[in-house]
């Protein structure tokens, strides 16, 4: 159960919960222990997710909300809103004119059967969108229906969308050069075969899909020119894999370098681990003098935070005027 007070929210723990997790511990990674209710302060208007776990560390939902969190990897998180949370639906298009268009390859990278959905939209695109972490942003976020609804507004340019999706995002994810072998080896040129070339090529990602997004643009400017980055789990080393302790290496890396051809957009929300990195990498680019918009959510590391990216992320990637 969860009793809310202002920006305060007291967790009431039920029968059999020892740990207190959601975004605020990073999940399973800091978990707070439980003898009774535990009172925690969030940012006005907050938006936060959480479940509890059991003595042996098994997450399990508060059988005392029935709010569900919009999560399409875990059903066990629930949510829960403070006074004055507003969260703006991202806008669909009148009449979805877009097609899309699944396929299988057959990867010489991985050695094995990889999927990824094409979007064409209802006008010859000019931009190429390479979506990580492909079937959450489709079936969860619908990025495409977004992408068309600021189309037929005239806010942005009519923009391809291949989503394309992982098998261990974890290890994919993390500076993998059989990842960047893949896509631009494999599935740029499949698509670019099958639809034809558009003048401009972007990343999108949320987490893990944010930094290797940053990486694949930092290592090949050359083929892309334009990078959405959610949540970006920038904590990361090529030679580490600890999230929390690693340094910043690819905000080094940016910083080290010459001003590249990029332009970025950046979110994190407020109530994440990455808060301070996404907000390091911010000012980098405006440091390096990057054209680059950056926003923060009274939320955390979810898909309530990244849907609402979604709009002003791709307006301002695709806008008309630049």
């Amino acid at each position: 159960m969860v009793e809310v007070s202002g920006r305060h929210v007291t967790f009431v723990p039920p029968e059999g919960a020892a740990y207190l997790i959601g975004d605020f511990t990073d999940w399973n990674k800091r978990p707070i222990p439980l003898s009774g209710p535990v009172t925690l302060e969030f940012p006005e208007g907050a938006y936060v997710e959480y479940a509890f776990m059991d003595a042996h560390r098994k997450p399990f939902p508060d059988p005392d909300n029935p709010n569900e969190a919009q999560n399409p990897w875990w059903s066990y998180p629930r949510a829960v809103t403070l006074p004055g949370h507003a969260f703006t639906e991202p806008p669909r298009p009148t009449l979805r004119r877009g097609k899309v268009h699944r396929y299988k390859l057959a990867s010489k990278a991985f050695g094995t059967d990889r999927r990824y959905y094409v979007y064409e939209p209802p006008e010859p695109p000019e931009v190429t969108l390479f979506v990580q972490d492909g079937v959450a942003y489709y079936r969860t976020a619908r990025l495409h229906e977004v992408a068309e609804a600021l189309l037929e507004r005239g806010e942005a340019r009519p923009a391809r969308i291949v989503f394309v999706e992982p098998k261990d995002r974890s290890k994919e994810y993390w500076f993998n050069p059989t990842y960047e072998a893949f896509l631009l080896e494999e599935v740029l040129p499949e698509v670019e075969r099958q639809y034809g070339p558009t003048p401009e090529r972007g990343l999108w990602g949320a987490s893990l899909g944010a930094l290797v997004s940053a990486w694949l643009a930092f290592r090949n400017p050359e083929v892309f020119q334009l990078v959405g980055m959610q949540s970006a789990a920038l904590k990361a080393d090529p030679h580490g894999g600890d999230s929390y302790n690693d340094p910043e290496w690819l905000t080094q890396q940016y910083a080290r370098s010459e001003r590249l051809p990029l332009r970025f957009y950046v979110e994190t929300g407020v109530i994440e681990w990455l808060l301070g990195a996404n907000r390091r990498f911010a000012g980098m680019l405006f440091d390096k003098a990057y054209p680059h918009a950056y926003h923060e959510r009274p939320s955390g590391h979810n898909w309530v935070t990244w849907k609402q990216g979604l709009e002003p992320g791709l307006r301002y990637l695709l806008g008309p005027t630049r």
